[in-house]
């Protein structure tokens, strides 16, 4: 079935580090607003808009202090419907980020909350000290530490799995419900076309026992893609979103593709795709700072996976919580660009919604720098002081944190090579990466064979392809460092991509449908005689 949000390419932006417009060194809507030309120019028609809402800022606006209002560092809610009125202009619709797991302490619910006989005690899950005067149970955050935190005025803990500032709601209470579709009209009604859904899968906590002792994130259990969340996403879904012409996307830790097909099965009527992490994951080890080597055989396995069991997937390789997939799956340095473009197709011959992080369609890069007192990531910073408390050195804490932190992919937009990358006038939030003087959007922007111009130029072919948009996928060779797959509409045109995933040469054997027209190459080859290049892409037009 033929849906807008199908047909389209997602940007994402990621408001601090995308467009400063005023010398505060923070990215704002004013500079959003200022970049559509070139979002609209990319061949873009979505974007995903990170959190603009009112927010402390303990974790870069995923703690909501107010559902709205807009974070005065990023402008005004004036600024925020010109955003909406000016990206309809150019036929970009935009879908804002949801986060309902946890809201800021600084919202007003929560400062009510603390008195137990106020009527916002339930919209938080407030637990007594157990029998030793300890935390209710074992639960741990994702961002280290126990998932628990004391407050003296109210004499009990509440529950935070993500930082202390980031109390839990407790989606057992209807009023809490009712709060959510309300948040979800009104920016809906304000001309949101739908919502990336933060931690979605985590709202509903259907015990608090202990946890399965683990290394990290005791208690999940408990609270990963639980019965109750299903009843509240449809809940949300029938009341709301079926009253409007939008969709949404999941971001679901945890999940496996049973529990996916569940929040994604149109007939169910909870989410219309899913953010999961499998095919960023197959070269760690448990967890993402412990890595393994990577080979294109076990990612073409996981894609397999995903690509055949959902029927329309969320597609992406890079996000403000992951590194850059250059540093990450590519070669920055000797191979940067080719291998920039071969990662480029793999994204944008996969079936489903694809969706370009900003600065991912001009190569950039991981942060370049050199220790912990530089980062700003809540969640590294956790990570770091837990490592601390087994006495891991110092060096072995930052080799391990260094390429899967955060903030690898939250350093400024690099639009220009001249002193604040073209991103800010003044001093930057966090530090630009010394690179912008070669990797930048100037460089590229009329560079017939830069990144850019490739991205442009895939966007095109999967515009123009129903075989690449919905066509079936199949898996056709691989190796360790060699991948291949096919895009098939049975009686119509069919495409093989071939990836090498490596500084070195390889061939594939010509038969099982390797042979056909070039139709997209990262190396300007006009055929292809089964030899790769070190990084190159083919897509093939076969019969």
């Amino acid at each position: 079935m033929s849906q807008w949000w199908k047909e389209r390419v997602v940007y994402q932006i990621y408001p601090r580090s995308f467009q400063d417009t005023n010398g505060d060194g923070i990215g704002d809507i004013p500079g959003i607003i200022s970049r559509l030309d070139e979002i609209k120019e990319l061949g873009a028609g979505i974007i995903w808009l990170s959190p603009v809402f009112k927010s402390p800022d303990a974790d870069n606006g995923y703690d909501i202090s107010d559902y709205r209002d807009i974070n005065p560092k990023f402008g005004t809610m004036a600024d925020m419907e010109q955003l909406f009125a000016e990206a309809a202009k150019r036929d970009i619709k935009i879908i804002m980020d949801l986060v309902i797991n946890h809201t800021s302490d600084e919202h007003d619910w929560f400062i009510k909350s603390r008195e137990k006989d106020s009527p916002y005690r339930d919209y938080y899950i407030w637990k007594p000290a157990n029998q030793d005067g300890k935390p209710p149970n074992n639960w741990t955050s994702f961002f280290g530490g126990s998932a628990w935190k004391f407050d003296p005025r109210s004499g009990e803990y509440y529950l935070h799995l993500f930082n202390e500032k980031q109390p839990d709601l407790n989606y057992r209470n209807p009023k809490v419900i009712e709060e959510v579709k309300d948040i979800m009209h009104f920016w809906l009604k304000k001309g949101a076309a739908g919502f990336r859904c933060d931690v979605i899968n985590l709202i509903f906590k259907s015990s608090y026992a202990d946890g399965k002792r683990r290394l990290a994130i005791q208690g999940r259990e408990h609270y990963t893609s639980q019965e109750g969340s299903h009843r509240i996403l449809q809940e949300l879904n029938r009341h709301v979103l079926s009253q409007y012409d939008c969709f949404t996307v999941g971001e679901a830790a945890f999940v496996d593709l049973h529990d996916a097909k569940l929040l994604c099965d149109p007939d169910r009527k909870e989410l219309d795709m899913l953010f999961y992490f499998d095919h960023l994951n197959v070269d760690r080890r448990i967890e993402k700072y412990i890595s393994k080597k990577f080979s294109a055989k076990k990612l073409l396995a996981v894609i397999t996976k995903w690509q055949q069991g959902l029927d329309w997937n969320a597609v992406y390789l890079e996000n403000h919580d992951q590194p850059r997939i250059v540093s990450h799956y590519g070669n920055d340095g000797e191979y940067w660009e080719r291998s920039a473009k071969m990662l480029a197709t793999l994204l944008l011959t996969l079936r489903g919604t694809p969706y370009i992080y900003q600065g991912q369609e001009i190569g950039m890069t991981n942060f370049d720098y050199t220790s912990m007192s530089e980062l700003n990531d809540v969640e590294a910073i956790g990570v770091d002081k837990m490592m601390r408390k087994f006495h891991i050195p110092a060096s072995l804490r930052w080799k391990m944190i260094a390429p899967s932190a955060r903030d690898n992919s939250r350093t400024p937009v690099q639009w220009s090579a001249e002193d604040g990358a073209g991103f800010t006038k003044g001093t930057p939030w966090l530090g630009i990466n010394k690179n912008h003087t070669k990797i930048n959007y100037e460089e590229q922007k009329n560079r017939e064979d830069s990144i850019l111009s490739y991205y442009k130029e895939m966007i095109k072919l999967r515009a123009g392809s129903e075989t690449l948009k919905y066509g079936d996928f199949a898996p056709v060779y691989c190796t360790k460092q060699v991948m291949a797959y096919s895009r098939t509409i049975i009686g119509d045109e069919q495409y093989v991509v071939i990836l090498n995933f490596s500084d070195k040469s390889a061939s594939t054997p010509l038969e099982n449908n390797l042979v056909g027209k070039v139709i997209a190459t990262n190396t300007n080859r006009t055929d292809y005689n089964g030899e790769l290049a070190p990084w190159e892409a083919v897509v093939l037009k076969v019969w």
